[in-house]
């Protein structure tokens, strides 16, 4: 497999444990100098998560070490934590993860926020900003396999989106909520079944080791019983476009117990990496590249969110290379308005741009200097010459 273009540079040390003040070396004058309001430790506001805080812990430990000061994490819960029940697809999901991050630092609660890239909406507060990224990890997405089970290959052809999240028919049955996702895997696994399914990185995979999603975000037993009735057939993904699954589908979930029988899930490759993931008991990993699954816009690139007047003083910490990807991707995005509910992925990599979107599938153009310096005209030009804008 072609290995991605992009990598980032080795984790640094971890500071303590999230809430606790991280201690940090002295820094030269002229950083010291530059510190925002020196003498007190920085506020980082991220989200809870054991994936939200390893991320704020790499921006801790940078932090640290460029400005002298000790560093604090104010772990918070988000709506779209709160709201584990939620379809993130139905609900909107872009923003669900960042406003009360946002609002923290809008407050003066917060220095910084946090974010991963991907969670990040289109347009954010006309208060705050985007300061940076970190450097960008392995962008792509890792396909998760029950062990043992059987798949089959791809397909080159298009095939429409599947619009529910919930449709059973097929041998293989992959949980996802994410539309983007759903559409690409619809092209590699055209008899293939959906469900949502919810949780942080270790839960899904809980799940799919157990062969059971259950809705919520509650990992299923790893003793659920094999013999646990599944839902009723509906059209497979390929002939899902307008077909939503019958009530009956939902009645045979509910008589399991609300136990979907699943044999697989997509998570990003960055976010495993960040938490020390490799292997998992039960579970088989195989990264997908960008030909079968095109990247979320941001996936793999860590979002550092600041007040407007303080962006420059964390620029030293950040990285122009993914900030210049990242803001082409963006553009796209700002461009389609498009959110959790839209199939829809732009990733640029070097000289390429790799798209996705529900109504045309897997594209690849050829990226140019003059395209990065103008990401909003270049957004404007190639989806017009796709009939999406």
């Amino acid at each position: 497999m072609t290995p991605p273009t992009q990598t980032a540079s080795p984790a640094p040390e971890v500071p303590p444990r999230a809430g606790a003040a991280a201690p940090a070396p002295a820094a030269p004058r002229e950083q010291q100098a530059a510190a925002p309001r020196s003498g007190r430790a920085l506020r980082i506001a991220t989200r809870k998560s054991p994936l939200a805080l390893a991320q704020a812990r790499l921006v801790a430990t940078r932090l640290g070490e460029f400005f002298g000061l000790p560093v604090e994490l104010l772990p918070m819960s988000t709506t779209g934590d709160r709201q584990a029940q939620w379809s993130l697809e139905k609900q909107g999901g872009k923003g669900l993860f960042t406003t009360e991050l946002e609002e923290a630092l809008i407050s003066g609660e917060a220095d910084l926020a946090v974010h991963s890239a991907k969670d990040l909406p289109g347009r954010t507060s006309e208060k705050l900003i985007i300061a940076g990224y970190l450097p960008r990890a392995d962008p792509r997405d890792v396909l998760v396999l029950r062990s043992g089970v059987a798949h089959p290959g791809s397909e080159a052809s298009p095939r429409p989106a599947p619009s529910s999240p919930c449709q059973k028919n097929g041998a293989l049955t992959l949980a996802t909520g994410s539309p983007r996702r759903r559409g690409q895997l619809a092209l590699l696994f055209p008899e293939a079944s959906f469900c949502e399914i919810r949780g942080n990185v270790e839960t899904r995979l809980e799940k799919v080791a157990s062969g059971f999603a259950v809705p919520g975000g509650a990992p299923a037993s790893a003793t659920a019983p094999p013999s646990a009735p599944a839902a009723p057939a509906t059209p497979s993904a390929a002939d899902a476009l307008h077909t939503a699954p019958p009530p009956a589908a939902a009645a045979a979930t509910a008589s399991a117990g609300g136990r979907i029988p699943v044999d697989a899930t997509v998570l990003a490759a960055a976010g495993l990496a960040r938490l020390g993931i490799r292997t998992w008991p039960g579970l088989e990993f195989r990264p997908l590249d960008f030909g079968e699954m095109v990247p979320a816009v941001g996936q793999g690139a860590i979002a550092v969110q600041t007040r407007i007047d303080e962006a420059a003083r964390y620029a030293p910490i950040l990285d122009p290379a993914t900030a210049r990807a990242v803001r082409v991707e963006r553009a796209f995005q700002a461009a389609l308005d498009s959110g959790c509910q839209t199939a829809f992925a732009a990733h640029a990599a070097g000289d390429s741009l790799y798209l996705f979107h529900e109504k045309t599938g897997r594209r690849r153009f050829p990226l140019a200097e003059a395209d990065y310096h103008a990401p909003a005209d270049t957004a404007k030009r190639l989806l017009s010459s796709l009939g999406l804008l």
